[in-house]
């Protein structure tokens, strides 16, 4: 870790009678929207209500990781909404901000969205929480539905993350190693968010009793990564070329470069075969079905690879309804992936405001309301793609550098065939994981 001093903590949940009132109605509603399907589409009844203006960001055209799939995907909803009557008789105006991975570009973005008046930024992709998260707290915007990839976005009183970011995928993917490999090797960006990884990783190795991981630098965007890929094999086998017996675990080489992973990969099966057995892991974010796909499928260096992911496998009947907006909307934009973590964390994020929206129930919809909203303890269902959401004070995680997550859940998935599939169908709960890896810090 970085020993950063970490911002903002949790802010106080309201009074227990208020939190109890806020309950009784959400599970009313949430009842009545299983039997009319008002859980699934954002339209409402019209009307002369004002407009929920909101702003998505991300990375879009850059040398390191890009998310183009995310205002896309924004965009889309938002034509979906236009189309079903919008969010509870508002219209859903989206302003969408090229974060151009740069700490200015991501503070560009936030005062923007300042100057704009959004309601609230949903759905966005920036590693510089530092930069973009002090102008929306001063401003009072929530954060709704970031990537997970700034530590702000787990400490800032003003955001409501929907998944357990980056800590709990490593922290995940430690657990789904230390019961397959026997030495494993991470290759992670030797950058602020990088550094971060080994304690996640090595806390879920550990918790299996497996020995920490080997760690190995890489910068974000490098061109080609020969010699990671050559110290990585190096470490992360066993000191014998013979073939695997029962009951023997094979080393793994676990990286997260975001858009770079396919160039590692590039690198590392060009490497001479020398008999290691080594198997490949990494987690969502850093690969897809579509990068399965373009290298080889099957035949490619990801058969057989162990993935930790947020969300259920691409193919899950749960995201049916996204696939519905994408089908119809996004007018076959091809910077929608379907299967990009991104574009389904902006799906769910989403899915948060309109419900939100449809909890506060007034014709203006402000960034006070929606905070206040989500700190009464609104929960809100994603149709089985994440445990309940709710953000109240005793629902978040609490752990140093982590208190604000209050979803703690992974799958493991596994490459079988060339399609990621489930390894295991529930969630996976790295609570401890987490709190394990912050007590090291």
């Amino acid at each position: 870790m970085t020993g950063r001093r970490r911002s903002s903590s949790p802010r106080p949940s309201r009074t227990a009678r208020v939190r109890r009132a806020v309950r009784r109605v959400t599970a009313a509603a949430a009842g009545a929207c299983l039997i009319t399907g008002c859980g699934a589409l954002p339209g409402g009844s019209g009307g002369s209500r004002e407009p929920v203006k909101v702003m998505t960001f991300a990375p879009v055209d850059t040398r390191a990781t890009n998310m183009p799939g995310m205002p896309s995907m924004a965009k889309a909803y938002a034509r979906w909404a236009k189309e079903n009557g919008g969010i509870d008789g508002h219209e859903l105006r989206v302003i969408t901000c090229d974060e151009e991975n740069t700490t200015t570009g991501a503070a560009n973005c936030a005062r923007r969205a300042v100057e704009e008046g959004v309601a609230a930024v949903v759905g966005s992709y920036s590693q510089h929480g530092d930069a973009f998260m002090a102008p929306l707290e001063a401003a009072g915007i929530p954060f709704i539905g970031g990537f997970g990839i700034s530590e702000e976005e787990f400490t800032s009183y003003l955001s409501y993350p929907v998944n357990g970011g980056q800590a709990a995928l490593l922290a995940g993917n430690g657990r789904q190693l230390a019961d397959s490999c026997d030495k494993v090797a991470l290759v992670r960006p030797n950058s602020l968010a990088g550094d971060e990884m080994p304690e996640l990783l090595n806390a879920g190795l550990t918790e299996g009793s497996r020995r920490e991981s080997a760690d190995i630098l890489a910068e974000e965007d490098a061109t080609d990564y020969t010699s990671q890929a050559v110290e990585s094999r190096k470490r992360a086998a066993k000191p014998t070329f013979a073939e695997l017996s029962d009951g023997d675990r094979p080393g793994c080489v676990t990286t997260a470069l975001g858009d770079r992973t396919e160039t590692f990969l590039d690198s590392f099966r060009r490497l001479p075969e020398d008999g290691r057995q080594i198997r490949i892991s990494s987690v969502m974010g850093s690969v897809s079905q579509s990068l399965i796909d373009n290298t080889g499928g099957r035949n490619g260096p990801f058969e057989g690879a162990y993935i930790t992911g947020w969300y259920p496998a691409a193919g899950d009947p749960r995201w049916e309804p996204m696939l519905k907006v994408i089908r119809e909307h996004a007018f076959s934009d091809d910077t929608i992936d379907p299967a990009d973590a991104g574009v389904q964390t902006t799906w769910i994020a989403y899915t948060v405001l309109s419900r939100i929206v449809h909890a506060i129930d007034e014709d203006r919809i402000t960034p006070n309301k929606i905070a206040r909203s989500l700190d009464n303890g609104v929960e809100v269902s994603t149709g089985g793609l994440t445990p309940a959401l709710r953000w109240e004070y005793e629902d978040m995680l609490g752990a140093p550098g982590y208190p604000r997550i209050v979803n703690r859940g992974v799958i493991f998935q596994v490459v079988r065939g060339g399609r990621l599939v489930a390894q295991t169908q529930d969630f996976v709960d790295v609570s401890k994981t987490l709190a394990d890896a912050a007590a090291v810090t």
